[in-house]
């Protein structure tokens, strides 16, 4: 039964990475002193995602509709990032943004609708 869902997932999610593809939103410009100030802001930021789940996708495109580099890790193909959202993280679960607070403590956020409304408020 296991396999039967992988063959119906992996076509499912190269639709979902072309329809993304084909009406990805276009990255707004900044003047060099505000993109320093968003990459500034956003270099304590890590999303982990998996490249086709459909959450992740809504994600990384208000991510790229806001202008914001954040640093992508595949915690599905990649063994260190799969390891540090569990162990650090506390659970298995994207997408996940990963914040480093200006004290040192990191917060960990969960669920695609609580990372877009949290980015929307700090950047929109």
């Amino acid at each position: 039964m296991k396999t039967v869902f992988r063959l119906i997932r992996w076509p499912l999610g190269q639709i979902i990475i072309l329809l993304d593809w084909i009406t990805r939103p276009e990255i707004p410009v900044f003047p060099p002193e505000k993109r320093a100030e968003l990459d500034a802001i956003t270099a304590n930021m890590k999303i982990y995602q998996f490249k086709q789940c459909p959450f992740c996708v809504k994600t990384r495109r208000n991510i790229r509709r806001l202008g914001l580099n954040i640093e992508t890790r595949d915690a599905r193909n990649d063994p260190q990032w799969n390891s540090e959202l569990i162990n650090e993280g506390g659970k298995y679960q994207v997408p996940c943004l990963r914040l480093l607070k200006d004290d040192g403590s990191t917060q960990w956020m969960y669920g695609s609708n609580n990372i877009i409304e949290y980015l929307d408020k700090r950047f929109g």
